[in-house]
């Protein structure tokens, strides 16, 4: 019988977007999620990278391709905005959230209201039309 190794090491996570301009995809993200732009990504022009200025969630790198988004993506993020919050309190949060982020270049694609078995959320498309949701 094989042994099993044990990781006890705590991994960090990047989340990796292809698009066309990665600066722009950057600082879109970086006000979305009150990050940062990486100090190693400035000046950049084929990559950049933006993180969490207290060092806690994953860093997010954007790489220029030459290719255009042809379908759905397949990971997406969830922006967590409503967390603890529920019926009409949680709708006005997202909401709101929706509103702040569509003047910044974001596209509302849907909103799903709360039924039996889950509550609202947002469906969004990034300056990219990378899809993500407000949860």
């Amino acid at each position: 019988m094989p042994q099993v190794t044990q990781v006890t090491q705590v991994r960090q996570v990047q989340v990796t977007f292809d698009c066309a301009e990665p600066a722009k995809v950057a600082r879109f993200w970086c006000e979305v999620l009150g990050y940062r732009i990486a100090p190693s990504a400035e000046g950049e022009d084929s990559w950049s990278a933006c993180e969490n200025p207290t060092g806690v969630g994953p860093r997010l790198y954007f790489q220029r391709v030459p290719e255009g988004k042809a379908v759905k993506n397949r990971v997406h993020l969830d922006v967590r905005v409503g967390t603890g919050l529920v019926g009409q309190e949680r709708l006005a949060a997202l909401e709101a959230e929706c509103a702040r982020l569509v003047a910044l270049g974001a596209t509302h694609v849907r909103t799903l209201y709360a039924d039996a078995e889950n509550e609202s959320c947002i469906l969004m498309r990034d300056v990219e039309d990378n899809e993500f949701d407000l949860d």
